[in-house]
């Protein structure tokens, strides 16, 4: 017995997910497009016309009416005459278009780099990114393929392999020093940007938006980061790091009750070797001017010629009243104790 055969009069797919990028409307041997059938593309999406493996026809949204006149490249590829109004044979694809925003994506292994600062280092970030598809038939004839269904979820490992291999050329190409990278997120994630366009571009998408939101030392260098840290607020006058990282050697032997003699002969040492270090140190230090004592002038005692102080009133050696010198208020000049006026100037004493 033959079994009758569907005619499609409306193809249409009403996306109700948020993750699909493309959709193969459903299509059973005996369904077949009816000629005039009205092809419905709704907002950001792109409706594609397969025959046999071979890409015909690209709609774009809006109301369509399959017929030889609108489907050209079908036509020609199936031979159809002008005017032909027998029901065909094709796949229908939609392909969303829309951005898929709000995606993660992160370095789940430490990614190397090579810092000024602290050498070859390991770093792990992580972020959000938003794409959409850019050349829908690429993205079929590269990616997707004959599949009835593609989710971003099909796409995951791949894109995390891609993310992980651009960050690590990005970090080469910024050239960002380790602790200045916190402050340059967003110039990173133009860089990480650029650097994966090509990739994405090679599938037929587009990255829309890219987003650092953290990166992160291994724990040994961000142990490192705080000792500088505490070496900066205290200063350096006493010396380098290895006096400091000696210093906390010498408080980890004191506090080791277990350490016995052993331990408090590596505790001498230690300090010794402390001593050592500091005196070093300290005589690399820049030699800094050193403020001398100011020296009080003296002047000899007129009975006993002792040096007292200019100042004294009597002789500290003797008693001997020291004579009280005396200056003009006007002029400045010296006078006679017993002076009533100045003798350069005439003002009244």
């Amino acid at each position: 017995m033959r079994l009758r055969r569907q005619l499609l009069k409306v193809i249409k797919w009403d996306d109700t997910s948020e993750e699909t990028i493309l959709y193969r409307f459903p299509m059973t041997d005996r369904d077949e497009i009816m000629y005039g059938c009205q092809l419905i593309v709704g907002p950001a999406q792109v409706g594609i016309l397969v025959k046999e493996g071979e890409i015909a026809d690209v709609f774009g949204p809006g109301r369509h009416t399959l017929e030889t006149r609108n489907i050209p490249v079908l036509s020609k590829i199936m031979g159809l005459p002008w005017g032909f109004d027998s029901p065909f044979k094709c796949d229908v694809y939609y392909v969303n278009t829309k951005q898929f925003i709000n995606l993660k994506w992160g370095t789940s292994n430490p990614v190397p780099m090579r810092d000024k600062d602290f050498g070859p280092i390991r770093i792990q970030a992580f972020g959000k990114y938003a794409f959409k598809v850019k050349v829908p038939v690429k993205f079929i004839q590269e990616v997707s393929g004959t599949n009835g269904t593609y989710t971003i979820d099909s796409l995951k490992e791949h894109l995390k392999s891609i993310f992980v291999s651009g960050f690590a050329d990005a970090l080469g190409e910024a050239n960002i020093p380790a602790l200045d990278i916190a402050s340059k997120y967003a110039e990173l994630s133009d860089v990480l940007k650029g650097t994966l366009e090509k990739p994405f571009d090679d599938m037929g998408l587009e990255i829309t938006q890219m987003y650092i939101e953290n990166v992160s030392f291994p724990e040994e260098v961000e142990k490192i980061l705080d000792k500088r840290t505490s070496m900066g607020v205290i200063g350096d006058k006493m010396g380098t790091y290895v006096t400091y990282e000696a210093a906390n050697a010498m408080r980890d032997a004191a506090n080791n009750p277990s350490g016995g003699a052993a331990g408090a002969g590596m505790g001498l040492g230690a300090g010794v070797s402390l001593g050592q270090m500091m005196a070093g140190s300290l005589s690399n230090v820049k030699d800094e001017p050193v403020v001398q004592p100011v020296q009080e002038e003296k002047v000899k005692c007129p009975s006993c010629e002792s040096l007292i102080s200019k100042n004294a009133k009597f002789c500290s050696e003797c008693g001997f009243k020291l004579p009280v010198e005396k200056f003009c208020p006007n002029c400045g000049a010296k006078t006679l104790p017993e002076a009533k006026f100045c003798t350069e100037c005439g003002q009244k004493l």
